[in-house]
């Protein structure tokens, strides 16, 4: 059995950035996980508070009222403070690592407004500065482009949906018709491939040079290159001698995937571990501390013993929490409790689609030190944090907090796991 200073269990925002912040400390962290996390499937931008429930414009000065008004949102165990040493942390992360000069910009003090695939503008505090371009608060000219053989972009309805939600906008749509590694229907991912070639960036820079007119922004679907996005993105706006901003498309999400890239790959920089297809299946403990997990590899089972556990598999959609056909909701890993689950008889959901569901804000309830709680409100686990979409008390797709809140609870399970270990290290000494 294998021993680490810390086991993170999930491998998207929150539990990489929990692990690489510990990695960096010093730390022996091992992460385990199914697979990739949501990282492949968000858009990659990092949304701190979108709505509440009106559009936020500056989400450092809404952060204080908003967790005021909620107690028991994953922001009010947070604060301001820490969001805002996550956001910087992350950006530090992104402008060292191998995809350089490729950066991202944004903070707290002002959220980007950015066009989705069909054309609705949406909030975030942090984007990539290859979608920076296309924030619509200073737009007026949009040319949409698209390609025939990507059928899950459509540059028509993106102009067509800027049109109707941004009156002070013009925009238009054209599609190009070029080859893609030999495919007559290809993905975002095939596509970015694409654009890392120089020869394919040229051609698109032909085909475009004499659609574009003076004082368009040209919008791209997000594939502007999977190994040197800053690379592609420049050559674009050179050669077009306009503006480019990607658009974030359906999954596979390259943007996302550059995130997952950049944190893996500080991991391991940093000397911590990532194994996949490791899923945990329950826990060891005594005395209120869990003191090794169960993992199912394949058809057999390991053990891996740990002074800390970060727990981070996210919430329904991912399967960190599951929903049995009698409407009892389980944690799957550890079996904590799972809080914010409507009593049998109440309303679950709302017919109104985006309408609050009483359900959508279950999930694991912590502490102030993010220790899982069970209905008394004490600790299940003293050395267990848990992090991300597994937390309750929030409803990310309606406040726009999804990758914001993994990012500053990760960043944050972290600096809890590190102080207490100095704390107890210098008890000991």
């Amino acid at each position: 059995m294998s021993h680490h200073d810390v086991l993170v269990v999930g491998a998207g925002v929150a539990g990489l950035t929990a692990a690489v912040r510990l990695a960096q400390s010093g730390a022996r962290v091992r992460v385990l996980a199914k697979g990739v996390g949501a990282t492949h499937l968000g858009g990659g931008t990092i949304d701190v508070l979108g709505y509440a429930p009106e559009r936020v414009d500056r989400p450092g000065e809404a952060l204080a009222a908003f967790a005021a008004a909620h107690p028991a949102h994953p922001y009010a165990r947070v604060g301001a403070q820490r969001v805002e040493a996550a956001l910087e942390w992350f950006k530090a992360v992104v402008a060292g690592s191998p995809l350089a000069p490729y950066a991202y910009t944004g903070s707290l003090d002002e959220n980007h407004l950015l066009p989705t695939a069909i054309g609705v503008p949406k909030p975030s505090a942090l984007v990539p500065i290859t979608m920076a371009g296309g924030d619509l608060r200073t737009v007026t000219e949009v040319l949409a482009v698209g390609f025939r053989g990507l059928k899950d972009y459509h540059p028509a309805l993106l102009a067509d949906g800027l049109r109707r939600t941004m009156p002070s906008v013009t925009a238009r749509a054209i599609e190009l018709h070029l080859p893609v590694e030999g495919r007559a229907e290809f993905n975002a991912l095939a596509l970015a491939r694409a654009f890392d070639q120089r020869d394919f960036r040229r051609t698109v820079i032909e085909e475009l040079t004499s659609q574009v007119h003076f004082g368009e922004v040209v919008a791209f679907p997000a594939a502007l290159g999977i190994a040197a996005p800053h690379e592609v993105w420049s050559d674009l706006e050179q050669g077009l001698g306009r503006p480019v901003f990607e658009v974030p498309t359906l999954p596979p999400s390259v943007p996302g995937m550059r995130v997952f890239a950049i944190l893996h790959g500080a991991l391991r920089r940093a000397g911590g571990r990532s194994v996949v297809n490791n899923v945990v299946i329950g826990a060891e403990h005594e005395r209120g501390r869990v003191s090794a997990l169960r993992v199912r590899v394949g058809l057999r089972e390991e053990r891996h013993s740990a002074d800390w556990v970060v727990l981070a598999t996210g919430g329904f959609a991912s399967g960190g929490i599951e929903l049995a056909s009698d409407w009892t909701a389980r944690e799957t890993a550890l079996g904590l409790p799972v809080a914010g689950v409507p009593q049998p008889g109440s309303p679950r959901f709302d017919p109104r689609y985006f309408a609050a569901h009483p359900m959508a804000r279950a999930g694991v309830a912590v502490d102030g030190r993010l220790r899982p709680v069970g209905s008394s409100g004490e600790p299940v686990f003293e050395n267990v944090l848990v992090a991300g979409a597994t937390l309750a008390g929030a409803e990310p797709w309606k406040e726009k907090c999804g990758d914001g809140l993994s990012l500053s609870t990760g960043h944050m399970a972290a600096e809890l796991v590190l102080a207490e270990t100095t704390t107890t290290q210098e008890a000991i000494a």
